[in-house]
């Protein structure tokens, strides 16, 4: 029985290989030009219902061709988008749609130098026993989903899970289930060649301090990465989206840009293995103008960081470009242009090279705060 016991033990510590040596040199290459320099990530992802919500507020019919036309006006941008963009995600509509020269958007975004993307998760369910907590669907199928998605032009993924900070949140259950259903997903992407951006999102909501939210993203992130492991996903091929460390929407301190950045700078260097190529943060409603102070300052931080440090928007690239379209045919390019000066100075906040003007227009300044946000 005890040599049975140790031989046991001793297969235990050998892992079978889970991703050939070609897999994994296909999916670390793939990473790390999404995150190349001064590059990060437009978030063009939004469900049929957001994006209503968002044309909604600028008076513009959700349709499909309304969505269409404003996707089209963010993908036909010049080529020199590409400084500032390495990787796009799209939306499964978007990414069967063409742009007003009949070009299919893969294609559009590819032949700009930039990845394409696609969300995979199927949106949240909630946790029984738990206070609201949920849990992300969207594991059945996923295999054949992104065996699909990669043979029609996408070469990485999204899957967003979504926790929050009350009195009891969020409880081991959620940080275990959601930690383990993020292993899950990049493991079967990674499978199929494609890399796995993993967002464990803490929500904004609630009054919170600035220590509360380091405090729970660092448990958060350690569960994260402990079942990555479990799953022998191979981290040089993957990248993570997860929220800025920022004191809740109503909490009634305010904390500035370096303030923020060292507690965000610190939870990731306690939680976040030096093998990953790049942390591409979610703006979280955010305005503009401030997603891109904070990742400047966050760029700043007098700390070691191994990791690349950019950006992954939807809401804070594209809030004064929809506020400068209106609809309008005629209002493409001012839309366009106010959509590459936000790319530009996020691709600078990267590098922590911002130097702001104090001039942002008042659509860069707006909050685009959301309460319990849903995608």
């Amino acid at each position: 029985k005890f040599i049975c016991f140790l031989t046991c033990h001793v297969r235990m510590t050998h892992q079978y290989p889970a991703l050939s040596p070609e897999q994994k040199k296909a999916l670390a290459t793939i990473a790390q030009r999404i995150v190349a320099p001064g590059k990060g990530i437009l978030a063009a992802d939004e469900s049929t219902g957001t994006m209503g919500k968002r044309l909604q507020k600028i008076n513009v019919e959700n349709t499909e061709e309304n969505r269409r036309t404003f996707r089209d006006l963010l993908f036909s941008v010049d080529a020199s988008i590409s400084e500032s963009v390495g990787g796009v995600i799209f939306f499964h509509e978007t990414l069967y749609q063409k742009s007003n020269t009949s070009v299919p958007f893969p294609k559009l975004v590819k032949d700009k130098g930039i990845v394409v993307g696609i969300k995979v998760d199927k949106g949240t369910a909630r946790l029984n026993g738990t206070d609201d907590e949920t849990t992300t669907q969207g594991l059945d199928g996923l295999s054949e989903r992104c065996a699909q998605y990669k043979k029609d032009g996408c070469d990485f993924a999204k899957w967003r899970c979504v926790l929050k900070i009350s009195g009891c949140c969020p409880s081991a259950l959620s940080i275990a289930e959601n930690a383990n259903v993020l292993g899950r997903y990049a493991s079967i992407c990674q499978q199929n060649g494609l890399v796995p951006i993993v967002e464990p999102e803490i929500l904004p909501d609630g009054d919170h301090d600035l220590q509360r939210c380091q405090y729970v993203t660092e448990k958060v992130l350690a569960a994260v990465y402990k079942a990555l492991s479990d799953h022998h996903v191979y981290l040089e091929g993957t990248l993570l989206k997860p929220n800025m460390v920022t004191a809740g929407h109503s909490c009634t301190k305010k904390y500035t840009p370096e303030e923020v950045a060292m507690a965000t700078v610190s939870a990731l260097r306690r939680t976040v293995p030096a093998a990953v190529p790049g942390i591409c943060f979610l703006s979280g409603g955010q305005s503009e103008e401030e997603a891109s102070l904070n990742l400047n300052a966050i760029n700043q931080t007098p700390l070691h960081k191994p990791w690349k440090l950019t950006f992954s928007y939807g809401r804070a690239l594209q809030a004064s470009a929809l506020a400068a379209w209106k609809g309008r045919a005629e209002n493409k390019k001012a839309a366009q242009d106010a959509f590459c000066t936000r790319a530009k100075i996020n691709g600078l906040a990267s590098k922590g090279e911002y130097k702001p003007t104090g001039q942002a227009d008042q659509a860069a300044m707006k909050s685009l705060y959301t309460a319990s946000y849903n995608y």
